[in-house]
């Protein structure tokens, strides 16, 4: 039986922020095409969508509000149509004014970062109304990107006077004791994804003098003890890692007037198989405390390459005897 093919036209006001929304050669418009299975014209000053009525309606949707986006002055890159798309089919009702337009920071190259995904805004809005949050899910979701956005923004509006990045120097099936160089140079590599999302953000220069003015720290987990860090925002990644004394360890350093974000990947555990993970504990016994709040995320809310999302669906379908996350 032949499914019923459904149209719609859609038409916009201004002929050039149309344009802007089909993309260059209706690229857009084509990566739409390929991810819903609909078929889009461009006709005169609009366009008709042809397909399952459902998909078409989703489509529409989709079109509509990305236009009044780019109508308030939102830049609208490729990937926020596959975003967008992913938000609405999981919830039709959704408004991506909401998510796409709240500004966690610009960046040096005058990109805004915001959030992609309903738990990403979840994740924000929970950094932002409370001391203590967890950031719990899969690789690519963005829990220690918008972490560090988040930590910048609080340091340029003068909600932190400082910024402490914090890591477990833990071995990913790797040893690297032996190479040459001094402890910092050892524990370096662990921490260059800091490193990165710093310079990504500030750009290398002010980066590099955040950093050597102390007011950006970034160092590995073993150098917290016997701190009180006040006045900062601080964010302790890959906490998948930590034992459950270095976790209680952690997050008795806080002091007055500090914030902390905590993100890890219960699922890509690097301690010994003896050991317990500190982030797994935490979550069990904290979860019910006012002012700590634990996010997760899923496959659905990763903003990498699109294999990324695939390559954890088919880890998390293994069986779960042959994982290694030690929950």
């Amino acid at each position: 039986m032949t499914a019923i093919q459904f149209t719609k036209e859609l038409s916009f006001s201004d002929n050039t922020l149309a344009g802007t929304l089909y993309g260059e050669l209706n690229r857009n418009l084509h990566i739409v095409e390929q991810k819903v299975g609909v078929t889009i014209h461009v006709r005169g000053g609009g366009i008709s969508i042809t397909g399952l009525e459902h998909e078409v309606l989703l489509v529409a949707d989709l079109l509509r509000q990305l236009y009044t986006l780019i109508q308030k002055g939102f830049v609208v890159y490729s990937s926020d149509f596959a975003f967008g798309l992913r938000i609405l089919e999981a919830t039709p009702t959704a408004k991506l004014e909401k998510i796409f337009m709240d500004k966690v920071y610009i960046t040096a190259q005058n990109r805004i970062i915001s959030p992609k995904t309903h738990n990403q805004k979840r994740y924000i809005d929970a950094i932002r109304n409370n001391d203590i949050v967890f950031g719990i899910g899969p690789a690519g979701t963005g829990k220690t990107y918008l972490a560090v956005a988040m930590a910048i923004s609080a340091l340029t509006t003068g909600l932190a006077k400082s910024i402490i990045l914090t890591r477990p120097a833990v071995e990913a099936g790797e040893k690297l004791g032996f190479l040459p160089g001094d402890l910092a140079q050892k524990v370096n590599p662990y921490l260059r994804p800091l490193y990165d999302a710093l310079s990504d953000m500030l750009g290398s220069e002010k980066s590099s003098d955040f950093i050597e003015q102390g007011i950006i720290e970034i160092a590995p987990l073993a150098f917290m003890r016997g701190r009180t860090l006040s006045n900062a925002f601080i964010i302790l990644d890959e906490a998948q890692n930590t034992t459950r004394e270095q976790m209680k360890m952690f997050l008795t350093r806080i002091g007055f007037d500090s914030m902390a974000v905590v993100t890890g990947d219960v699922t890509q555990v690097d301690l010994p198989r003896s050991e317990r993970s500190g982030l797994v504990h935490a979550k069990q016994i904290l979860c019910d405390i006012n002012g700590i709040q634990f996010c997760e995320f899923s496959k659905q809310d990763v903003v990498r390459h699109p294999l990324v999302q695939k390559i954890i669906g088919a880890y998390e379908d293994q069986p779960q005897s042959k994982q290694n996350n030690r929950t």
